[in-house]
């Protein structure tokens, strides 16, 4: 499936690709929630990563950008009424990883209560009558930003309307890595995780300035990013455990998961670090006139 979600060279202006990007977004979430065939669960989970897409595209161009901040929360709170379902199945999907990887310690008769459990709440987050009116209400949020988008103004252009939001959110991904290596809570592992996505989002978004050297940042970018999701995933997992009246029922269930959280958490840093520290060790600056550099030459060929 070829890949649409860039900037490409017969976009006319920065802003008629920005337009271009978001009406190309909001359609296909429309399409995906007015498509009867698609599973709830996997309509909500795309429909999300739309919002995400969105949110990237209009981070890029910030701070000429006047709308940002009213869009970008329109889209936040949007993906996020839609969340309990995904979070109930992202749940799921953590212990299945956890009891395949851990396997010897995760006896899969003594884990299956639990996922028998998870996935009854599950089924409780996916109620067609809840799941149909919260599809409602994002659908009429996402008709009326297709609206506003028709007009939306990036005062600048060629790449002087993208440096300023391309290189904030690479020195906020510097900074985010910094905190969490000096308190390493799950709250600064899954703050640099939304950096790093956002930087990604913004390779993908450039990658036609060099293929070859901007694809192979956005690839890095990618695994950075599952890595550290992996990692949030697991922190939330051991969160919730508490609620669960299988783990309640099962202490030492309780200490088994743990144990198997706190063993592929170390695992996914231990991978996720080293490739930040490479990844984010240019100077801002310097990444900013390097990637000019590269739309220079890109934009003169057309």
């Amino acid at each position: 499936m070829p890949m649409s979600y860039h900037l490409k060279l017969k976009d006319k202006s920065v802003q008629k690709g920005v337009r271009r990007l978001a009406k190309s977004q909001l359609v296909k979430a429309l399409k995906e929630i007015d498509d009867g065939s698609i599973p709830s669960g996997k309509t909500i989970h795309q429909v999300r990563k739309r919002c995400k897409k969105l949110r990237g595209l209009i981070r890029l161009v910030r701070p000429c950008f006047k709308k940002y901040s009213k869009e970008n929360k329109a889209f936040r709170d949007a993906a996020r009424d839609l969340s309990a379902a995904r979070d109930a199945e992202v749940m799921v999907e953590t212990l299945d990883r956890l009891e395949a990887a851990y396997a010897d310690q995760l006896q899969h008769d003594a884990v299956l209560p639990l996922r028998d459990e998870l996935i009854e709440l599950l089924s409780d987050t996916t109620e067609d009558d809840v799941i149909e009116d919260r599809l409602a209400d994002f659908r009429f949020i996402m008709s009326e930003a297709l609206d506003r988008s028709h007009d939306w103004k990036v005062k600048e252009d060629g790449f002087e309307a993208l440096a300023g939001g391309l290189t904030k959110t690479y020195r906020r991904a510097q900074k985010a890595l910094a905190a969490a290596e000096d308190d390493p809570s799950p709250a600064a592992w899954h703050e640099w995780r939304k950096r790093v996505k956002y930087h990604w989002y913004h390779a993908r978004l450039l990658r036609e300035i060099w293929p070859d050297m901007v694809n192979t940042r956005r690839d890095l970018a990618d695994r950075l990013s599952d890595l550290l999701g992996d990692h949030h995933d697991l922190s939330v997992f051991e969160r919730r455990m508490g609620e669960w009246d299988t783990i309640k029922k099962d202490p030492r269930l309780g200490d088994l998961l743990l144990g198997a959280i706190k063993a592929r958490q170390d695992e996914l840093l231990e991978e996720a670090l080293p490739l930040g520290r490479r990844l984010f060790a240019e100077d801002a600056d310097a990444l900013q006139e390097r990637w000019q550099l590269y739309w220079t030459e890109w934009r003169s060929a057309a």
